[in-house]
């Protein structure tokens, strides 16, 4: 299983220019399945977020796909799959200590993580979704810790407008340079690298502070 998904990560653009190929526009289907579920369960987050978006935009760039349909559907997906994590989050927290659950999740950690939310709650959703793994999670834990939906829905629509928009354009604009072209599998290494980069940071940071 890991080899194949490592396969399919690093030749992400023999793989999708083959389903445009096979599925044509059942294509746009596909991609808004991947995106939705790689935000909207946490249960897969190993779904490819960054580099999919950077390749479906080199495609555009080569006319197989639609930029125009392609970045408006990704991001009704992107905000679909938020928002159902979101209410799985929020549903899961009410009902575990409605039954007296505490034994899983303390109830101080609960209200610590509504108070960070509230706090911080707009720039960790914007951030989060350009951080692979986090961005599966913070709308789950944003839910569970009752994050004020209307605060969650502005800042989710903004984020998911910014990483698709950002990471399409960038593939359409640049993906099909030849030196770029030439070296797509490098690239996508690179993604992948560079968006581990902060959560790597962040957790070194905090060993740091945790350290005696």
């Amino acid at each position: 299983m890991s080899l194949i998904l490592y396969d399919i990560i690093m030749h992400l653009d023999t793989h999708l220019l083959a389903l445009v190929h096979d599925y044509g526009m059942w294509v746009y289907a596909i991609l808004f399945v991947i995106i939705f579920a790689e935000t909207g369960l946490v249960v897969t987050p190993f779904l490819p977020g960054d580099t999919l978006l950077f390749v479906a935009g080199t495609l555009c760039g080569l006319g197989a796909l639609q930029l125009e349909w392609l970045i408006p559907l990704l991001i009704l997906a992107t905000f679909g799959g938020d928002n159902t994590n979101y209410w799985i989050g929020r549903t899961l927290g009410l009902r575990l200590f409605a039954r007296g659950g505490g034994r899983f999740i303390r109830r101080e950690y609960l209200e610590k993580t509504r108070a960070f939310y509230e706090k911080h709650g707009g720039k960790t959703i914007i951030f989060a979704r350009f951080l692979p793994i986090i961005r599966t999670f913070a709308p789950f834990v944003a839910g569970l810790g009752l994050m004020r939906y209307r605060l969650f829905v502005l800042f989710s629509a903004l984020g998911g407008t910014l990483w698709i928009a950002s990471l399409t354009l960038a593939g359409y604009f640049f993906g099909n340079i030849p030196v770029v072209k030439n070296n797509l599998t490098l690239i996508v290494v690179v993604i992948v690298v560079i968006s581990f980069v902060p959560a790597i940071r962040q957790f070194i940071q905090h060993r740091k502070q945790s350290a005696p």
